[in-house]
Protein backbone atom coordinates (compact mmCIF):
# COMPACT_ATOMS: atom_id res chain seq x y z
CA UNK A 1 0.00 0.00 0.00
CA UNK A 2 1.22 3.48 -0.85
CA UNK A 3 2.89 5.53 1.89
CA UNK A 4 2.07 8.89 0.34
CA UNK A 5 1.76 11.25 3.35
CA UNK A 6 -0.62 13.45 1.38
CA UNK A 7 -3.11 10.60 1.01
CA UNK A 8 -4.35 10.29 4.58
CA UNK A 9 -8.02 9.51 5.23
CA UNK A 10 -10.11 9.98 8.36
CA UNK A 11 -13.23 8.21 9.56
CA UNK A 12 -15.63 10.90 10.71
CA UNK A 13 -15.28 14.62 10.22
CA UNK A 14 -16.23 16.10 13.56
CA UNK A 15 -14.35 18.47 15.84
CA UNK A 16 -11.25 16.29 16.21
CA UNK A 17 -10.87 15.51 12.50
CA UNK A 18 -11.39 19.15 11.58
CA UNK A 19 -8.86 20.27 14.20
CA UNK A 20 -6.36 17.76 12.81
CA UNK A 21 -7.00 18.96 9.26
CA UNK A 22 -6.43 22.62 10.19
CA UNK A 23 -3.29 21.85 12.15
CA UNK A 24 -1.73 19.82 9.34
CA UNK A 25 -2.47 22.62 6.88
CA UNK A 26 -0.81 25.15 9.19
CA UNK A 27 2.39 23.11 9.22
CA UNK A 28 4.57 22.23 6.25
CA UNK A 29 1.75 20.50 4.39
CA UNK A 30 3.83 17.35 3.99
CA UNK A 31 1.03 15.35 5.60
CA UNK A 32 -2.52 16.03 4.44
CA UNK A 33 -6.01 14.65 4.92
CA UNK A 34 -7.40 13.99 1.45
CA UNK A 35 -10.48 11.85 2.18
CA UNK A 36 -13.08 11.16 4.83
CA UNK A 37 -15.52 8.30 5.42
CA UNK A 38 -18.89 9.27 6.90
CA UNK A 39 -22.35 7.64 6.92
CA UNK A 40 -24.52 8.31 3.88
CA UNK A 41 -26.99 10.36 5.90
CA UNK A 42 -24.28 12.72 7.16
CA UNK A 43 -23.41 15.83 5.18
CA UNK A 44 -20.02 17.43 5.84
CA UNK A 45 -18.44 20.64 4.68
CA UNK A 46 -15.12 19.07 3.76
CA UNK A 47 -13.85 21.55 1.20
CA UNK A 48 -11.46 19.83 -1.19
CA UNK A 49 -11.47 16.60 0.84
CA UNK A 50 -13.05 13.64 -0.98
CA UNK A 51 -16.06 12.22 0.86
CA UNK A 52 -16.78 8.48 0.87
CA UNK A 53 -19.89 6.79 2.28
CA UNK A 54 -18.75 3.20 1.71
CA UNK A 55 -15.72 1.61 3.31
CA UNK A 56 -14.97 -0.53 0.24
CA UNK A 57 -14.86 2.58 -1.93
CA UNK A 58 -12.41 4.18 0.48
CA UNK A 59 -10.22 1.06 0.42
CA UNK A 60 -10.16 1.11 -3.41
CA UNK A 61 -9.08 4.77 -3.29
CA UNK A 62 -5.93 3.49 -1.56
CA UNK A 63 -5.22 5.66 1.49
CA UNK A 64 -1.73 5.50 2.95
CA UNK A 65 -3.25 5.31 6.43
CA UNK A 66 -6.71 5.84 7.91
CA UNK A 67 -7.32 7.65 11.18
CA UNK A 68 -10.51 6.64 13.00
CA UNK A 69 -11.81 9.60 14.99
CA UNK A 70 -15.54 8.96 14.99
CA UNK A 71 -16.93 6.47 17.53
CA UNK A 72 -16.78 2.99 19.03
CA UNK A 73 -19.29 1.88 16.40
CA UNK A 74 -17.05 3.18 13.62
CA UNK A 75 -14.25 0.93 14.87
CA UNK A 76 -16.59 -2.07 14.68
CA UNK A 77 -18.11 -1.16 11.32
CA UNK A 78 -15.11 -0.01 9.30
CA UNK A 79 -11.72 -0.84 10.79
CA UNK A 80 -11.75 -4.65 10.22
CA UNK A 81 -12.49 -4.17 6.51
CA UNK A 82 -9.68 -1.65 6.13
CA UNK A 83 -7.19 -3.90 7.92
CA UNK A 84 -8.18 -6.88 5.73
CA UNK A 85 -7.57 -4.65 2.69
CA UNK A 86 -3.98 -4.14 3.84
CA UNK A 87 -4.50 -0.56 5.06
CA UNK A 88 -2.93 0.61 8.32
CA UNK A 89 -5.32 2.26 10.79
CA UNK A 90 -4.77 4.61 13.73
CA UNK A 91 -7.60 4.25 16.26
CA UNK A 92 -8.70 7.15 18.46
CA UNK A 93 -11.82 5.55 20.00
CA UNK A 94 -9.76 3.14 22.05
CA UNK A 95 -12.56 2.59 24.56
CA UNK A 96 -14.01 0.25 21.95
CA UNK A 97 -11.16 -2.16 22.73
CA UNK A 98 -12.85 -3.06 26.00
CA UNK A 99 -14.74 -5.53 23.80
CA UNK A 100 -12.56 -8.65 23.69
CA UNK A 101 -14.44 -10.10 20.73
CA UNK A 102 -13.80 -6.94 18.73
CA UNK A 103 -10.09 -7.02 19.59
CA UNK A 104 -9.88 -10.63 18.39
CA UNK A 105 -11.65 -9.69 15.13
CA UNK A 106 -9.27 -6.77 14.58
CA UNK A 107 -6.25 -9.00 15.15
CA UNK A 108 -7.56 -11.55 12.61
CA UNK A 109 -8.24 -8.81 10.07
CA UNK A 110 -4.75 -7.31 10.47
CA UNK A 111 -3.20 -10.76 10.10
CA UNK A 112 -5.21 -11.44 6.94
CA UNK A 113 -4.29 -8.10 5.38
CA UNK A 114 -0.71 -7.89 6.60
CA UNK A 115 -1.60 -4.49 8.04
CA UNK A 116 -1.11 -2.79 11.39
CA UNK A 117 -3.45 -1.03 13.79
CA UNK A 118 -2.10 1.40 16.37
CA UNK A 119 -3.84 3.41 19.07
CA UNK A 120 -3.14 6.95 20.21
CA UNK A 121 -2.08 7.90 23.72
CA UNK A 122 -4.87 10.48 23.88
CA UNK A 123 -4.93 13.02 26.69
CA UNK A 124 -2.70 11.06 29.07
CA UNK A 125 1.06 10.67 29.37
CA UNK A 126 3.37 8.25 31.14
CA UNK A 127 2.01 5.16 29.39
CA UNK A 128 5.53 4.05 28.52
CA UNK A 129 6.21 3.81 32.26
CA UNK A 130 3.11 1.68 32.81
CA UNK A 131 4.04 -0.65 29.96
CA UNK A 132 7.52 -1.11 31.37
CA UNK A 133 6.27 -1.62 34.93
CA UNK A 134 3.76 -4.19 33.71
CA UNK A 135 6.62 -6.54 32.81
CA UNK A 136 7.69 -6.80 36.46
CA UNK A 137 4.10 -6.80 37.73
CA UNK A 138 1.57 -4.13 38.67
CA UNK A 139 -0.49 -4.37 41.85
CA UNK A 140 -2.78 -1.39 41.36
CA UNK A 141 -3.66 1.21 38.73
CA UNK A 142 -6.14 3.97 39.55
CA UNK A 143 -7.34 6.66 37.14
CA UNK A 144 -9.21 9.82 38.21
CA UNK A 145 -10.69 12.17 35.63
CA UNK A 146 -11.98 15.63 36.55
CA UNK A 147 -13.76 17.93 34.09
CA UNK A 148 -16.10 20.94 34.23
CA UNK A 149 -19.82 20.03 34.32
CA UNK A 150 -20.31 21.13 30.69
CA UNK A 151 -17.94 18.38 29.57
CA UNK A 152 -20.32 15.76 30.99
CA UNK A 153 -23.39 16.87 29.04
CA UNK A 154 -25.11 14.19 26.93
CA UNK A 155 -23.69 11.45 29.15
CA UNK A 156 -25.18 9.26 31.91
CA UNK A 157 -24.07 11.95 34.38
CA UNK A 158 -27.11 14.01 33.40
CA UNK A 159 -29.35 11.31 34.89
CA UNK A 160 -27.50 11.49 38.19
CA UNK A 161 -27.18 15.22 38.86
CA UNK A 162 -28.27 18.58 37.47
CA UNK A 163 -24.99 19.59 35.87
CA UNK A 164 -26.05 23.22 35.44
CA UNK A 165 -26.60 23.63 39.18
CA UNK A 166 -23.54 21.91 40.61
CA UNK A 167 -21.78 23.99 43.27
CA UNK A 168 -19.19 21.48 44.47
CA UNK A 169 -16.99 18.66 43.23
CA UNK A 170 -19.23 15.65 42.52
CA UNK A 171 -18.32 12.05 41.70
CA UNK A 172 -20.42 10.90 38.74
CA UNK A 173 -18.86 7.47 38.21
CA UNK A 174 -16.91 4.85 40.16
CA UNK A 175 -16.07 1.50 38.66
CA UNK A 176 -13.54 -0.09 36.36
CA UNK A 177 -12.15 0.96 32.99
CA UNK A 178 -14.38 -1.43 31.04
CA UNK A 179 -17.53 0.14 32.48
CA UNK A 180 -16.20 3.70 32.11
CA UNK A 181 -15.18 3.19 28.49
CA UNK A 182 -18.60 1.84 27.55
CA UNK A 183 -20.71 4.30 29.54
CA UNK A 184 -18.64 7.41 28.78
CA UNK A 185 -17.11 6.66 25.35
CA UNK A 186 -16.67 10.32 24.30
CA UNK A 187 -15.27 11.46 27.63
CA UNK A 188 -13.31 8.58 29.10
CA UNK A 189 -11.27 7.10 26.24
CA UNK A 190 -8.18 7.94 28.25
CA UNK A 191 -9.17 5.24 30.75
CA UNK A 192 -8.89 2.71 27.95
CA UNK A 193 -5.36 3.88 27.15
CA UNK A 194 -4.39 3.46 30.80
CA UNK A 195 -6.03 0.03 30.96
CA UNK A 196 -4.30 -1.25 27.83
CA UNK A 197 -0.91 -0.06 29.07
CA UNK A 198 -1.38 -1.46 32.57
CA UNK A 199 -3.51 -4.10 34.29
CA UNK A 200 -6.39 -4.33 31.84
CA UNK A 201 -9.93 -3.03 31.69
CA UNK A 202 -11.40 -5.06 34.54
CA UNK A 203 -8.67 -4.31 37.08
CA UNK A 204 -8.12 -0.61 36.37
CA UNK A 205 -10.10 1.44 38.90
CA UNK A 206 -11.77 4.61 37.60
CA UNK A 207 -13.35 7.67 39.23
CA UNK A 208 -14.95 10.40 37.11
CA UNK A 209 -15.72 13.80 38.63
CA UNK A 210 -17.68 16.91 37.62
CA UNK A 211 -16.19 19.99 39.26
CA UNK A 212 -17.72 23.46 38.72
CA UNK A 213 -14.43 25.04 39.81
CA UNK A 214 -12.41 23.17 37.20
CA UNK A 215 -11.13 25.28 34.31
CA UNK A 216 -9.45 22.39 32.49
CA UNK A 217 -9.65 18.63 32.08
CA UNK A 218 -7.59 16.86 34.74
CA UNK A 219 -6.21 13.34 34.41
CA UNK A 220 -4.43 11.55 37.26
CA UNK A 221 -2.94 8.06 37.27
CA UNK A 222 -1.61 6.31 40.37
CA UNK A 223 0.13 2.97 39.99
CA UNK A 224 2.10 0.65 42.25
CA UNK A 225 3.89 -2.63 41.77
CA UNK A 226 7.20 -4.43 41.94
CA UNK A 227 8.88 -1.40 40.32
CA UNK A 228 7.75 1.00 43.09
CA UNK A 229 5.12 3.76 42.84
CA UNK A 230 4.12 6.11 40.06
CA UNK A 231 1.87 9.18 39.84
CA UNK A 232 1.18 11.53 36.98
CA UNK A 233 -1.23 14.47 36.81
CA UNK A 234 -2.08 16.40 33.65
CA UNK A 235 -4.18 19.55 33.40
CA UNK A 236 -5.40 19.76 29.82
CA UNK A 237 -7.30 22.50 28.04
CA UNK A 238 -10.37 21.22 26.16
CA UNK A 239 -10.52 21.21 22.38
CA UNK A 240 -12.06 24.61 21.45
CA UNK A 241 -14.79 23.00 19.33
CA UNK A 242 -15.60 20.14 21.70
CA UNK A 243 -15.38 20.48 25.53
CA UNK A 244 -15.67 16.69 25.92
CA UNK A 245 -12.25 16.21 24.32
CA UNK A 246 -8.89 17.36 25.64
CA UNK A 247 -6.79 19.36 23.21
CA UNK A 248 -3.86 17.06 23.97
CA UNK A 249 -5.93 14.13 22.66
CA UNK A 250 -6.20 15.84 19.28
CA UNK A 251 -2.49 16.63 19.34
CA UNK A 252 -1.68 12.98 20.10
CA UNK A 253 -3.42 11.99 16.85
CA UNK A 254 -1.27 14.43 14.90
CA UNK A 255 1.84 13.09 16.60
CA UNK A 256 0.82 9.52 15.75
CA UNK A 257 0.56 10.49 12.08
CA UNK A 258 4.01 12.07 12.08
CA UNK A 259 5.48 8.93 13.67
CA UNK A 260 3.71 6.76 11.09
CA UNK A 261 5.64 8.42 8.27
CA UNK A 262 9.01 8.80 10.02
CA UNK A 263 11.89 6.80 8.60
CA UNK A 264 13.54 6.78 12.05
CA UNK A 265 11.13 6.66 15.00
CA UNK A 266 12.47 8.60 17.97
Amino acid sequence: MTKDPRKVAVIGFGAMAQSLDRSLKDLSGKIAISATLVPADIEVDSGAITVFHNVDDLAKWGPSVVVECASHQAVRDYVPALLRAGIDVIVVSIGSLADNELVAALERAADEGGSRMTVVSGAIGGLDVLRSAKIAGLDSVVYTGVKPPAAWKDTPAERLVDLSKLTERTVIFEGNAAEASLQYPKNANVTAAVALAGVGFDKTKVTLVADPRAVSNSHQVNASGAFGKFQIVLENKPLPDNPKTSWLAALSVEQALHRHFQKIEL
